[in-house]
This record gives structure tokens, sequence and C-alpha cells, in this order.
């Protein structure tokens, strides 16, 4: 049985299949790539949810049912975005202070800590700061603009309800949120160029786990 002294390992949590094959990458082991399931080593459990909000809070809550220490699993969610600050490019790293949707607002845990990893393993990529905004669907143009213009940096359709879902029920569990900047104003994937933008988020992604582990680590969790 494990330890309430010892933190649980962390949970990252990811929509779709070449999102979750980039993070297996980076842990350097096979997993099954199915919906729910994924590869569990050093310290990190990866989930692929499916895509949308009600995929990702079923696939969390059911990863979470079974916890033996309530509230001790840390979860960040994690994939590719869409930026909504113009000047961002394909590749760059979004880090959440928090989470929105139409249901409400999740705050993250250890920004600074995770921002400072994320500096140190993904050197030369420019990290943004900010609101993550939850939508039903891929934005473009005006309804970019509109998320911008109301305070988010970017957007995705499974961040807000992984981190709602996860901080149900509890004010201890550490939640975050890092994303993958894939389109961006000026970068949109309906444009010319958008397979390049998606092989630069796609190797970002692969290689930012380190920093996802390191968050865990120096983390102060309420159990240390």
């Amino acid at each position: 049985m494990a330890s309430p002294e010892a933190p649980q390992p962390l949970l990252v949590a990811c929509a779709l299949g070449i999102e979750h094959l980039a993070l297996r990458r980076g842990l350097g082991r096979p997993g099954d790539g199915r919906p729910g399931g994924g590869p569990h080593a050093a310290g990190v459990t990866l989930l692929r949810s499916g895509m949308g909000a009600q995929a990702a809070r079923r696939a969390v809550t059911r990863a979470l049912a079974d916890e033996q220490v309530p509230g001790a699993t840390p979860v960040l969610a994690t994939g590719f975005c869409a930026g909504l600050v113009p000047g961002m490019r394909p590749g760059d790293l979004v880090l959440a202070e928090e989470t929105r949707d139409q249901l409400g607002r999740t705050r993250c845990a250890g920004t600074e800590l995770l921002a400072t990893a994320l500096a140190r393993h993904a050197t030369g990529r420019t990290v943004h700061v900010g609101t993550l905004a939850g939508t039903d669907r891929v934005v473009r143009g005006q309804a970019r603009a509109a998320l911008h213009t109301a305070g988010a940096i970017a957007a995705d359709m499974e961040s807000a309800a992984t981190l709602d879902a996860a901080a149900a029920g509890t004010a201890r569990r550490p939640v975050a949120a890092v994303r993958v900047v894939v389109d961006a104003p000026g970068h949109e994937l309906i444009r010319i160029g958008t397979l390049r933008g998606g092989i630069s988020a796609f190797r970002v992604l692969r290689g930012v786990l380190p920093a996802f582990l390191e968050w865990h680590r120096s983390l102060l969790l309420p159990w240390r």
C-alpha cells in the first residue's frame, strides 16, 4: 500500500493519439496507445482521454477513482493548442496560470517552478504564461480573436475539463497545464505550412516530459 508520505506518480493527460505518441517517445518506452491507457514509468502515468471536454472529464475521473491516497496524484494536462496572441509560432509553449471554460476556472499549482523547468528543458522555445481557455471546437478567425480579447492566450478542448475533474472534491491536488502551439494567428491550420508547424510541435512535446517530472519532484506537495 502506498504511504501517505510519498507522492503518487504524476498523471499526464492528453487527448490525441499523436500527442500520446510524442509523450511515449519522450518516455523512451512503448505503450499500447489505447484510450484510457498508457505506459507507467519513471514516476509518470500517461493517459489518453480522447477528444473533447466530456471524454477528458470521464477519463480523468476514472483514472483517479482508485487512488490510494485521495487527492495525492498530481495531474498535468498537455498536448497541442491554438495560440491566440499575435506573434505566437508553432512550437511555442503555453503554460497555464489557470484554465477556464463555461463551467468555471481552475488555478494551477507551481507555475513558477514549471516555467523554470520548461526553460531548462525546452531550450530556445518561447514560453507564454497566462490563461488557457477551453472550447468545444477548433477556433479560427473571429472566435480566436474573441477569446484573446477576453484574456486567454491559448485554447484547446480538454485542459479545462481535465483540471476541473482532477480538482473536484479536493483542494490539495496539484494541477497544471502545458500545451504546445500547433497553430496561431498568421499560422492557422488551414494555411500552407501546417505540416511543418505540426512537426515542430510534435518534437517539442516529445521533449518536455523531463520538465514535467522536475515539476513533480520539486513542487512542495501538502503531504511532504
